[in-house]
């Protein structure tokens, strides 16, 4: 199946089908997880559009903005393969005036857990989330559940600004020996690799536990035995990420950020307490 590829706005209200419209926002180096949000996003419309922009506006000034994998060709056989629609692949230039003064505010959650590492990225993925909404109109639009805080964000920006996009949380897709898939795996070396998997021993040694302090115990304990560098392990309300204590019940997101070598982690698991 052939993809429309619009890089422009222009291109993109040309491309841009009847029906109901499913939007796929990524920063490309497209892999099997986001293979199953296109999948998912199949599901719930007549038309997927998948974004792929590497955003300049999420990145902090000692991020890896510029080694950020980009991989454009393959990245549009796997959404050939999988019958996208449109690829809109703009340029920052086209995304952002030279002259441009408003941005959207994540609050107070974008400056908490992963927020509290990385001020401003929570800043940068809602006002390029927003705008995508803008452009390309998506009656449905699909984030995987890895970035969880993200999600809850987006979630949020939508409630409060009466966005009219359904959003729709996918799965994390795993690797067989537990490892979440993530574009920025290809930076681990076979010896890095495998100090990563840490992460997802720590969260499953979390679940088995069901109070909020046993669970943390239980993650930290494995996190501590491996030669990374730990940015935080915490239990957190979902829709808040404000963190839990012994009294609380219900839902929780169990989340990890580390350092392996050079290249920061992220994962989660969604635990019921």
């Amino acid at each position: 199946m052939d993809v429309i590829v619009a890089r422009t706005r222009e291109e993109l209200r040309k491309a841009r089908g009847e029906g109901r419209v499913a939007l796929v926002p990524t920063m490309g180096a497209l892999h099997e997880g986001h293979r199953s949000l296109i999948r998912l996003a199949k599901e719930h419309a007549d038309q997927v559009v998948v974004s792929i922009f590497v955003n300049p506006l999420q990145f902090g000034p000692n991020e890896d903005f510029s080694r950020y994998p980009r991989t454009f060709d393959a990245d549009l056989e796997v959404c050939a393969a999988e019958g996208v629609g449109v690829v809109f692949a703009p340029s920052a230039e086209e995304m952002y005036p030279p002259d441009r003064q408003v941005s959207v505010s994540a609050g107070h959650m974008g400056t908490i857990v992963e927020g509290a590492f990385r001020p401003g990225h929570f800043d940068g993925v809602l006002t390029v989330v927003l705008k995508l909404f803008n452009l390309v109109q998506p009656d449905v639009a699909v984030f995987g559940q890895k970035d969880a805080q993200q999600l809850a964000l987006i979630r949020r920006m939508v409630a409060d600004l009466d966005v009219p996009v359904e959003i729709v949380g996918a799965p994390t897709v795993r690797e067989p020996d537990g490892l979440a898939l993530s574009s920025r795996n290809r930076y681990l070396s076979p010896q890095e690799r495998e100090i990563a998997l840490a992460l997802s021993r720590a969260l499953r040694a979390g679940e088995a536990e069901r109070a909020p302090s046993a669970v943390l115990a239980a993650a930290r304990a494995v996190l501590e035995r491996a030669p990374l560098q730990v940015d935080y392990c915490v239990l957190v309300d979902p829709a808040t990420f404000a963190e839990v204590d012994d009294s609380y019940y219900g839902p929780a997101v169990l989340a990890v950020a580390a350092r392996v070598g050079t290249t920061r982690l992220i994962d989660n698991v969604l635990l019921e307490l």
